[in-house]
């Protein structure tokens, strides 16, 4: 049963949305690591409480996998229509940042497109005041809607929004590299992000292996 399939932000009123979660035709996985990916049933709890604004920031983490603060930095100058070029503002110790250039799937576009102003200046997400979202303010606010979504006991933070952003990736045949070009880890470092953390779906790895090797052998 595919678990991290469509999903609907929608939301009551004139600024209702929808979107997907995944492209048509992904493979998806069933994980046993609740606690670490956001399943469907997370997102819908969150979605069903949060504010649309707060909505549009977990699909633009999701499709994109970079962190809040990078989140909330991007401009609507850094979006060209098809792809989101940025520089991340974390780096390690003695490492260059590298600029990322993300290509932007169609339901990402769609919502991107939607919500964009006429004047297209300063921040894509924002507060329900219309203002550019604060480190602190934003993560007051998403702090409440998870409270009020009763997902405390699901151990699930905002970061782990990036791991399940991998792991989607991994799960819809993307290879190692393109992950890392995507999200802006090292090849290694995804890697490592994979082993260590995200293993609920190793499973449907190892069956989309098994599909290709039957299609060349079988």
């Amino acid at each position: 049963m595919d678990r991290l399939g469509k999903g609907d932000f929608g939301c009551q009123g004139s600024r209702a949305y929808r979107c997907e979660l995944c492209e048509r035709g992904g493979r998806l996985y069933e994980a046993d690591r609740a606690e670490i990916i956001w399943l469907p049933e997370h997102i819908t709890a969150f979605c069903s409480v949060a504010s649309p604004e707060l909505q549009f920031a977990l699909l633009l983490a999701l499709w994109t996998g970079q962190r809040q603060g990078t989140l909330i930095d991007i401009a609507w100058s850094q979006y060209d229509g098809t792809h989101i070029r940025l520089q991340p503002n974390k780096q390690r110790r003695g490492k260059k940042k590298k600029r990322i250039v993300i290509p932007v799937g169609a339901p990402l576009k769609i919502v991107l497109d939607a919500r964009r102003p006429e004047k297209a200046e300063g921040a894509i997400l924002r507060n329900t005041y219309g203002n550019p979202w604060t480190s602190d303010g934003f993560r007051a606010s998403w702090g409440t809607a998870f409270d009020r979504a009763k997902l405390g006991d699901a151990d699930l933070h905002f970061h782990d929004l990036r791991g399940t952003a991998v792991t989607r990736l991994a799960l819809s045949g993307c290879t190692t590299p393109q992950i890392a070009a995507i999200i802006g880890h090292s090849p290694r470092d995804v890697d490592e992000i994979l082993k260590a953390h995200y293993l609920g779906g190793q499973s449907e790895l190892a069956e989309q292996a098994s599909v290709k090797l039957v299609a060349q052998y079988g």
